[in-house]
């Protein structure tokens, strides 16, 4: 789970309603363009400017849920989430007003109830796609430019070693959120008031006492905040999970565009792999680069649990995305089109994909109806496939017709 950061300002400013069968975009947005189109657009910009176009990967086409190394039983699993989540009362609260005209906590789940059916029965990616066409209806995001343009972003579970005990090899801190956080008064303290330059404050910091694990690796450390959850392998041969328990209330703040503001690391080399890299060759770095990400994360143990989104219900890899909840239908079934990693041996290579996901989180660098972040899964590849994913496409979320 990404940072959590949850408002209550709803869709209808930023999301423009497009009826692909009828080929018009019907806005609640005064500005939202009527599109001339009867079908859905299959093409997407490439980092490179290139328009990319493939025939199987149109719209709704998702071959990734049939083969050997299908994932059919995952998509069920986190369409069930979302089932779970729509009965409670969080749900019938954030759709009880909600603002766009045809989203209702009711049609979206019996759209969820009907993609799940179709997801059984299908027998291919073409035959899921037909049915999907013929009884469903697509509402684009108008993304960032009013044009549907998004920027997909990648996250991940990570797996690291840490100890419940201060040592001389594990000395970077996590910390539990403090008993009296909820009275802290702004302006809250920044990162740097609170750990220090080097991370090491220790018992001069005003939350000592609150360590809960510590970590060998600073920059590690902050990948766990970062992430919102992560899996350790302690130093006594057990397990258990950490997840997100809170935040003070900076805004997000992206420590690989501090470097190459800094010019420390070129276009090419603002991914995770490439930031990870840097800090490596240059560790005296991380005590002037850490402090400008002034948001401090508390965790919580979770103990052996599933990565949770924003609506309390487990995350799936490949299945669930992060966006902007005071904007997006929570819980609702949606289609990304973009480019995205995979591995393919021991590289990680770019793919053009139709993916039916869940939208089931949030994050608090996750604004706008123009950013998405896309679950990745758990360990090192999916973190390699994060750490390099960053392009444009398009959103959906998709309803039944009545």
């Amino acid at each position: 789970m990404s940072e959590h950061h949850l408002t209550n300002y709803f869709m209808i400013k930023t999301l423009a309603l497009l009826s692909l069968n009828l080929g018009i975009a019907l806005g609640f947005n005064q500005q939202a363009p009527i599109r001339l189109t009867a079908e859905p657009t299959a093409n997407t910009r490439s980092d490179r400017g290139t328009t990319i176009y493939n025939e199987e990967a149109s719209l709704g086409f998702d071959e990734q849920l049939w083969g050997k190394s299908g994932d059919k039983l995952a998509m069920v699993k986190s369409i069930d989430n979302s089932l779970r989540y729509l009965d409670t009362p969080a749900a019938i609260k954030a759709y009880q007003n909600y603002a766009v005209q045809g989203i209702s906590r009711d049609r979206v789940r019996r759209s969820l109830v009907r993609f799940r059916q179709l997801v059984n029965t299908s027998r291919s990616a073409g035959e899921l796609q037909a049915a999907v066409k013929k009884e469903f209806v697509f509402y684009q995001s108008i993304g960032k430019d009013n044009k549907g343009t998004v920027k997909f972003t990648g996250y991940y579970e990570p797996i690291y070693q840490a100890s419940r005990q201060q040592t001389a090899e594990f000395k970077y801190p996590l910390y539990k959120l403090p008993a009296n956080f909820s009275s802290w008064k702004d302006p809250q303290p920044e990162r740097l008031m609170l750990e220090g330059a080097d991370g090491l404050q220790g018992s001069k910091s005003s939350l000592a006492g609150n360590e809960i694990f510590w970590m060998r690796d600073r920059f590690e450390a902050i990948l766990v905040q970062i992430q919102g959850s992560a899996e350790f392998n302690l130093t006594d041969g057990t397990k258990t999970t950490v997840g997100f328990a809170g935040g003070t209330n900076f805004a997000y703040s992206s420590i690989g565009k501090e470097l190459a503001k800094d010019g420390k690391v070129t276009p090419s080399q603002l991914t995770l792999p490439g930031i990870i890299r840097y800090f490596q060759d240059n560790p005296q770095e991380l005590d002037v680069y850490i402090p400008r990400y002034k948001r401090f994360i508390f965790m919580k143990e979770t103990f052996n649990g599933q990565p949770m989104g924003s609506i309390n219900v487990p995350v799936t890899a490949d299945r669930s995305i992060a966006t902007d909840k005071s904007m997006m239908p929570p819980g609702a079934l949606a289609l990304v089109y973009t480019e995205l990693p995979y591995a393919s041996g021991s590289s990680i290579q770019q793919k053009l994909v139709s993916r039916y996901v869940l939208d089931q989180d949030t994050g608090s660098a996750i604004t706008g109806p123009g950013r998405v972040d896309y679950f990745m899964g758990k360990g090192k590849v999916a973190g390699d496939r994060a750490g390099v994913t960053g392009g444009p496409g398009q959103l959906y979320y998709l309803l039944l017709k009545s």
